[in-house]
């Protein structure tokens, strides 16, 4: 399959600084650019409706609304993600893909009738005082907001980067225009613009997939066997996203910390803008995180379990096993470098940036803070990425269980420490998974030819 290692190859391929530059500055846009679309669409949203939408607290409303959606759906559909992914991958080293399109109409299925059910629930009894438009446009963009997670992850999965980004970029830039348009009929406008850039963005992705991927059959449920979905996958992908917001609902939902903003949805002024902005310095590492991983770790991987299906010889076996973990020690090394050095950027440019943007300087300690976690949970994935490429899906799961554990008791233990302890929940328990994750896979690259030779049948 054509993916974004294939690009970056050629790129490089050039052998000029100007290529390397190139290179990585690719691989940032395409890893977080639909992130960073997202939020900005929504952001822009909100501030080209300043002076328009009135009063301004419908902005608020409407944010955060759109941010509520937005983690209840990725949890939501953690639970399929990466199940769901990785039959696809079975399906097409099987050479079945005729059977790709019926599953994944089938996930989509589900996907809606399950969203749909919990969206109608949440809009019946926890949004009493508002209309009913507004609360048919919840149901819309959920529904639309679970398809497209699970849209983008197939698209992911099959490495089909580029397409995510062009579909993101189109779908966003419509979100912002229509909700421009639509302004003038207050927070029902702007939902009603953003579920406008949703659904042309999930439109954009079926009809990529259905030209990717044809077959003669509609809908299936194969993926539903108990043989072709791993149990492990399936809780990883919700305990991943669970911990990844966990330490956002108890901010929302604290006294100390959240406020009511529109039924039941709180917002937590003091915590949602850092983390915010902390999440923006991830670029850097994501690039050198898809640099690394999707060239010289997968060419060298996949040359090591060539060998060792097709009988190579043993010198030949050792000589790819020890490319393969030197490269995957030094990308993991790399990520943190450079990481580190956006977080030292963030560190001495902080005072003037929350200046410009005319916010308080008392959300400096919060955001050094969050920036530091946002840059540990770069690295923990680049320690997921080479346990499920090593197929440790057991260990993947034990450190996500880890991650969302700890981020609650922490990030609850901060608010009860006070305000100086913000944001050092979130961190903490990304450190104390990141040095667990480290060390089991330290261990697992030590003992890799054992263990690889050992599971033949």
């Amino acid at each position: 399959m054509a993916g974004i290692g294939f690009e970056i190859r050629k790129i490089l391929k050039r052998d000029s600084y100007l290529s390397v530059f190139s290179a990585y500055a690719y691989a940032g846009i395409i890893g977080s650019g639909p992130w960073v679309l997202s939020i900005l669409g929504v952001l822009l949203i909100g501030l080209m409706s300043l002076g328009v939408v009135l009063p301004e607290v419908l902005i608020t409303q409407f944010q955060v609304t759109v941010t509520h959606l937005i983690a209840m759906s990725l949890i939501l559909t953690g639970f399929l993600q990466l199940g769901f992914t990785r039959y696809i991958a079975d399906r097409l080293y099987l050479k079945d893909t005729d059977a790709i399109l019926p599953n994944f109409m089938g996930a989509i299925f589900i996907t809606m009738l399950v969203s749909g059910l919990i969206g109608v629930a949440l809009a019946v009894f926890a949004f009493p005082e508002q209309d009913a438009f507004y609360r048919i446009l919840l149901i819309a963009n959920f529904v639309v907001l679970c398809n497209i997670w699970i849209a983008t992850i197939f698209l992911s999965g099959m490495k089909n980067y580029k397409a995510i980004l062009i579909l993101y970029a189109m779908g966003y830039s419509l979100a912002v225009m229509a909700a421009i348009l639509l302004r003038g009929f207050g927070l029902d406008g702007l939902l009603l613009g953003i579920l406008v850039g949703h659904f042309t963005l999930f439109s954009g992705m079926m009809l990529f997939i259905i030209r990717s991927y044809p077959s003669n059959r509609f809908v299936e449920f194969d993926f539903l066997e108990k043989k072709r979905m791993f149990v492990s996958l399936i809780w990883t992908g919700f305990f991943f996203n669970l911990g990844t917001w966990i330490d956002k609902y108890i901010f929302w939902y604290s006294p100390l910390t959240g406020q009511k903003a529109i039924g039941a949805f709180h917002a937590s002024l003091i915590y949602d803008l850092p983390i915010f902005l902390a999440y923006l310095s991830i670029i850097p590492g994501m690039a050198v995180f898809l640099v690394r991983m999707e060239t010289d770790f997968v060419e060298y991987y996949q040359k090591f379990y060539d060998a060792v299906r097709d009988g190579g010889t043993l010198d030949y076996i050792e000589e790819m096993r020890d490319e393969m973990v030197g490269i995957a020690r030094q990308g993991i090394f790399e990520i943190i470098k450079v990481q580190s050095i956006a977080v030292l950027v963030v560190f001495v440019a902080a005072p003037t940036l929350l200046r410009v943007i005319g916010i308080s300087q008392y959300y400096i300690s919060l955001l050094y803070v969050d920036v530091v976690a946002a840059g540990l949970q770069v690295v923990f994935l680049g320690v997921i990425n080479v346990l499920f490429y090593l197929d440790k899906r057991m260990i993947a799961l034990v450190l996500t269980a880890l991650f969302s554990g700890l981020n609650l008791i922490f990030s609850l233990l901060s608010i009860h420490l006070g305000a100086s302890w913000y944001g050092y929940g979130f961190a903490i328990s990304l450190l104390i998974t990141l040095v667990v994750g480290l060390y089991w896979l330290d261990r697992k690259l030590a003992i890799l030819e054992y263990e690889t030779f050992m599971l033949q049948k």
